[in-house]
């Protein structure tokens, strides 16, 4: 019995089961009819959609193209009326700038060039679309007459405002030369900043749309004349302070400043002051031309366009060039006609400029770089020039000395110094000054050498040789000149006195230095001589000490009787030498021995001598009975000798 229930549960449950799945599958069939309703519902909406937007699409798009026809004819009629304002602007600028054009740039500058861009662009437009037109003609004469006032402005305002540098503030920018402690930069203003803006702005137009150079020209002039001014100005302050009061600077900074911009020459006896205030000048005026071409090509190159600069430069600085160079080629004549009259000290007026120029060639060759060479072969012929007349003047003044004539009357009576020697030691003293001047100098004589190989010890060497030849054609004048002494003590005398002079004043000067480069024995030779002469003066006093020697003197017997005869010869020994004592002491008196070390060593060596002899002497005679009158003969004591050969060399006395 229980398998029948089990199987009956189970179709039971079976049934239930296909009863639910039928039921579901009726659920499904119903949906899905309602979804097919559904679609062919939406599927004649969209139908009626398509067809309804197709006939919106037929209706806006021709009113879309007639829209865009619309707009772009608009854009044409826009752009036509403003072409059209364009074109009737141009007939009207000749109107619009009349005023302006006629009243010029000044004090409007960039309004003026304002103007003249629209005459410009005007000028354009009727070439190129209207050449035949009458209005072409009137812009082209307006801008012809704007370009004419813009030239006009542009020298006006380069001549209103250029003015001279002032003296003092040239002083100042010059002060940094080779002798001195550097100076503070100055600055050389030359125009105010606004005007050379505008003048800056007129020169870059005249350029680019004048098509004109002549500015360049105007410019070239207007500074060039400043520049030569500036220059001039110095050179009259210079001239007038120094006569005033020899003051060459400028009180802003003379207390910083040592000397003078260049080294001096010594005085001399009779040295024209007016002549070294002109040449000082000179000087300065070398250096201010450098240092203001270099501020001109500064300022230049603001306002010249680059490749006309060099050119424009060059054309601007030959007035104060030329100038210069005129008065260093009056310099070279003045020295030359010095020679002629052989006033060689006036050639040495040359050393301190041709020092300067050789110093400064560097500065100058940098300043006058991009110019034309016959520009940059100005400063080195003018220095060629220079050392050419000074090596002349060297050379000649060496054999002035060799051949100075011997002359009786120009001889001084003392024996003492000859006036040949002190000028030729003054004049190698003042030598010594610029020896490295004077030895490139006579190095640019050398035709075995050229000047690029010369070396400072070479130059040395040269100035040395020199000297020496001057030293020795002053050694043999002045033995021909001893010569015109009758008396050979006052020859040595005079030739003592002569190479004394010389020794000291080589070695107070330091020129015996220079001598030794090439004559190292030359102060031992000095002294050589200085000795030999005091012998030859000492040998003259033979004739006075010959008496005092035991030559003919007799030899006494004690008791004994002199003969007459030999009485005689005592008193005349005695005589002899009284009297030439007296007469070599009252001449020698008259002559002069400057060097009171050597004066004292000469006399303290004859007195020795003579003293010893007479004292000797003396000794001798003392019991000679050879007068009955001693006192007039035995005149003299020893000591009173002395005091006699004391006072020789002494016209006090």
């Amino acid at each position: 019995m229980v398998p029948t229930e089990d199987a009956s549960a189970r179709k039971r449950e079976i049934e239930e089961k296909l009863q639910q799945e039928q039921e579901t599958l009726a659920f499904i069939r119903e949906n899905l009819e309602k979804s097919d309703q559904l679609t062919n519902g939406m599927v004649s909406i969209l139908s009626s959609f398509e067809s309804r937007l197709m006939q919106l699409e037929n209706a806006i798009i021709p009113v879309h193209k007639q829209t865009e026809n619309l707009q772009r004819l608009q854009d044409n009629v826009d752009k036509t009326l403003s072409c059209m304002d364009h074109v009737i602007s141009y007939y009207h600028v000749a109107k619009d700038t009349d005023r302006i054009i006629r009243e010029g740039p000044t004090g409007r500058l960039d309004e003026y060039l304002a103007c003249i861009a629209k005459i410009q662009k005007a000028v354009e437009y009727f070439q190129d679309n209207n050449p035949d037109s009458p209005e072409l003609n009137t812009v082209k004469g307006r801008l012809e007459k704007g370009k004419e006032l813009l030239e006009a402005e542009f020298r006006s305002l380069l001549t209103r405002y250029s003015k001279p540098v002032p003296p003092v503030l040239i002083l100042d920018a010059i002060g940094g030369d080779e002798e001195l402690e550097a100076a503070e930069d100055v600055l050389l203003e030359h125009l105010p900043q606004a005007v050379l803006h505008d003048i800056i702005c007129i020169g870059g137009w005249l350029v680019e749309y004048g098509r004109n150079q002549d500015f360049m020209t105007v410019y070239f002039q207007i500074r060039s004349s400043q520049l030569d001014r500036s220059i001039k100005g110095l050179k009259e302050h210079l001239r007038k302070n120094s006569a005033s009061s020899g003051a060459l600077y400028s009180p802003a900074v003379q207390a910083k400043r040592k000397d003078t911009p260049t080294k001096k020459v010594p005085k001399r006896p009779g040295r024209d002051e007016a002549l070294d205030a002109e040449m000082d000048a000179y000087i300065h005026c070398i250096s201010a031309f450098v240092k203001l071409a270099q501020s001109e090509y500064a300022l230049l190159c603001e306002v010249i366009p680059e490749h006309h600069q060099k050119k424009t430069f060059d054309s601007l600085i030959q007035e104060a060039l030329d100038n210069l160079m005129l008065e260093g080629d009056n310099i070279v004549g003045a020295a030359r006609r010095a020679i002629l009259r052989h006033d060689y000290s006036a050639v040495l007026t040359i050393f301190p400029i041709l020092r300067h120029l050789k110093i400064n060639k560097g500065d100058f060759d940098a300043t006058l770089q991009g110019t034309a060479a016959g520009t940059k072969n100005k400063l080195p012929a003018l220095i060629a020039s220079m050392e050419s007349i000074g090596a002349k003047a060297l050379e000649e003044f060496a054999d002035s000395i060799k051949n100075d004539p011997d002359k009786e009357y120009n001889m001084p009576k003392d024996g003492t110094v000859h006036e040949l020697t002190s000028n030729a030691i003054l004049f190698l003293q003042q030598l010594l000054d610029f020896h490295e001047t004077a030895g490139a100098m006579l190095a640019s004589q050398e035709s075995t050498s050229t000047s690029s190989s010369y070396t400072s010890d070479f130059n040395k060497r040269l100035l040395s040789t020199y000297i020496c030849k001057v030293l020795g054609n002053l050694q043999l004048n002045l033995l021909s000149k001893s010569k015109v002494y009758e008396d050979s003590a006052l020859g040595a005398i005079f030739l003592h006195n002569n190479y004394n002079y010389i020794l000291k004043s080589l070695e107070k000067s330091e020129l015996i230095q220079l001598v030794t480069v090439t004559q190292r024995r030359a102060e031992t030779s000095y002294r050589e001589l200085i000795e030999q002469q005091i012998h030859v003066y000492q040998r003259s006093w033979i004739k006075v000490t010959e008496h005092l020697t035991e030559r003919n003197l007799p030899l006494f017997q004690p008791g004994a009787k002199l003969k007459d005869k030999e009485r005689q010869v005592i008193k005349d020994k005695f005589k002899g030498f009284n009297d030439g004592l007296e007469e070599m002491c009252k001449i020698h008196k008259g002559w002069a021995v400057p060097d009171k070390e050597q004066r004292n060593f000469i006399r303290r060596a004859q007195r020795t001598v003579v003293s010893d002899a007479y004292a000797a002497f003396l000794r001798r005679c003392a019991d000679l009975p050879f007068t009955k009158n001693p006192d007039k003969y035995h005149k003299y004591r020893p000591e009173e000798v002395e005091e006699m050969i004391d006072r020789l060399f002494d016209t006090s006395a």
